[in-house]
């Protein structure tokens, strides 16, 4: 009953610190930490220590899963210099630096052991990050590449932690930790490929929400298990599953399927991800009590963990210097880049000097040379400064895994209990400190987000593109109906008006005032709030059968989800 009691603690504690969080400008995260504390020196709390093997194999595969499905594939290719330094390069040097500097410091730590212990405080949270910076604004690419980072990071710190305990028993050479590596990233992205492309061939077969949505909570362990088993990267193969499975869904599932998905993966992402955080507030009191029965005193241990905390975050500064120059450069060939594309885009529409092909060759030609020209255009227009590069480097915040990991550690390694409180000091000196004042560091820079005008031009121009194609299918010869016949003509002309109607609303939005197409948007959801009302009443008088009533009720909330979605602020009543 007492876990019961305190598992429905947690769930309320969560709701409550994150609908407050935003009105005193913290991160629920951070205050979830400073309630878990709180909480577990009030008298009556038991002591909760949670199997690292939960954490890493029930909880962290969803939360990575979540999250993966939610970043364009796109996007995500786009930054993979910047991704793959941070949360590969980063991760192993980071490791490497902090684990010799504590081998130093403990004289009865081995090398290997102290490296393990450095694989643990190594790769951030970008949980936290991700919070305040899309809170506050910050540009698309820079939130991309901290979500980037935190889906990835985790895998090369956990692959090297193995490779790091194997070593300290003697058991393996450098050259086999390196193939091991090597092999531990390869085999997990062909599993994640490979169940990644598999679910999305399944799911697509299904036609009811609720099977697609069930199954859909299988993929992370469907992903994980395998390659654990195989000695590959479970969590990477949970990514590149997620990755895949994101960019297919727009394709292969239906509009019900992708509402219900969002929204279910959504509420399992809050609730783990938060109540993590809350889990390690609420263990720090055993952690004390089991380094007080040992001889490394807990502020020793306690100093040792601010002391990494600096040595991270000088590493991290020193990475991002370097690798904003190189994004920077990047950005200076893209602009070159950018004219030889379009003269080649030039070339191949002018019939005077297109060489002889195929239309499918030529297709293709134009399809990749497009691509590349969007993907100049992009490092050219969200190019990542110095500023952003401060944000970077002020974003390392630990976390789950690195609590999580700790506890992995062998029990027979010197200073167990000492390591692990140095690493939840790391995750809270960080969550705190670097957490803590990043809203405040993202003010002074002033760092500009996105131009919401411009985001609405563009949403115009993207719609218009989509709807001359679709109106194009109208004035198809062979458009019939199901049963070969041809579609009434006034059947066609509401279909093409509904299309010019969309396309014009949204171009509406570029104006401050509600044109005509926004105010019959915002005239039509004030009829579904008067036929909502009657829904309700005819559901008091029990006048219908409940089956239909919520199928009526299904028809008014994805009509108004359209509605709303295409109204934009002004559209709001």
């Amino acid at each position: 009953m007492e876990y019961a009691l305190l598992g429905l603690f947690g769930v309320l504690a969560i709701v409550v610190v994150a609908r407050f969080a935003p009105k005193v400008g913290v991160a629920s995260p951070l205050l979830l930490v400073v309630v878990g504390i709180g909480a577990s020196f009030v008298p009556g709390v038991p002591d909760i220590v949670v199997p690292p093997e939960l954490i890493l194999s029930v909880v962290l595969p969803p939360i990575l899963y979540s999250a993966a499905v939610n970043v364009p594939l796109v996007d995500f290719r786009r930054n993979l210099k910047a991704i793959t330094g941070l949360s590969v390069l980063l991760v192993i040097v980071s490791a490497l630096i902090t684990g010799f500097a504590l081998y130093l410091v403990l004289p009865d730590l081995s090398l290997p052991a102290a490296i393990a212990l450095g694989a643990v405080i190594s790769p951030p949270d970008a949980v936290a990050a991700t919070s305040i910076g899309k809170r506050l604004g910050l540009p698309p690419r820079l939130v991309t590449v901290l979500e980037g980072e935190g889906l990835v990071n985790d895998a090369t710190a956990l692959v090297l932690l193995r490779s790091a305990i194997a070593a300290s028993a003697g058991a393996v050479s450098l050259g086999e930790i390196a193939g091991d590596f090597a092999y531990a990233v390869a085999a997990a992205i062909v599993i994640g490929i490979a169940v990644g492309y598999a679910m999305v061939w399944v799911r697509s077969k299904l036609d009811d929400p609720v099977l697609n949505t069930t199954i859909s909570f299988t993929v992370p362990f469907l992903a994980f298990i395998p390659a654990e088993e195989l000695n590959a990267s479970g969590v990477l193969a949970v990514v590149v599953a997620g990755l895949i499975t994101g960019h297919n869904s727009a394709r292969y599932f239906s509009s019900h399927d992708r509402i219900a998905e969002r929204l279910n993966w959504r509420t399992a992402q809050f609730v783990l991800e938060n109540g993590v955080f809350l889990l390690m507030g609420i263990e720090l009191r055993t952690l004390v009590e089991q380094v007080e029965a040992d001889d490394l005193s807990v502020p020793a241990a306690i100093g040792l963990g601010i002391a990494a905390s600096v040595v991270l975050m000088l590493i991290r500064t020193l990475f991002v210097i370097p690798l904003i120059a190189v994004l920077r450069r990047d950005q200076r060939r893209a602009k070159k880049q950018g004219r030889y594309l379009d003269s080649a885009l030039r070339r191949l529409d002018d019939p005077g000097t297109r060489t002889p092909s195929s239309p499918e060759n030529t297709k293709r030609v134009r399809r990749f040379l497009t691509r590349k020209r969007a993907d100049a255009t992009f490092l050219t227009e969200e190019g990542l400064g110095w500023k952003g590069g401060a944000v970077l480097a002020w974003s390392g915040m630990r976390g789950v895994v690195t609590l999580a990991a700790a506890q992995s550690l062998p029990t027979d390694i010197p200073y167990r209990p000492q390591l692990i409180l140095i690493a939840f000091t790391v995750a809270v000196v960080t969550l705190l400190g670097n957490g803590g004042t990043l809203p405040l560091l993202i003010r002074k820079l002033r760092i500009m987000g996105t131009d919401p005008a411009a985001d609405r031009a563009e949403l115009a121009g993207l719609i218009n593109e989509i709807s001359t194609v679709g109106l194009a299918t109208l004035e198809n010869p062979d458009l019939l109906t199901k049963n070969g016949g041809e579609f009434e003509e006034e059947v066609i002309r509401r279909a093409r008006e509904d299309s010019i109607m969309r396309s014009e609303s949204v171009a509406e939005l570029r104006s401050g005032d509600p044109g005509p197409h926004q105010q019959h948007r915002i005239l039509r959801l004030r009829v579904l709030e008067a036929e909502r009302a009657a829904l309700l009443d005819a559901r008091a008088t029990g006048s219908y059968s409940s089956r239909v009533m919520e199928r009526a009720q299904n028809i008014l909330d994805l009509e108004e989800s359209r509605l709303a979605q295409l109204s934009g602020p002004t559209g709001r009543h």
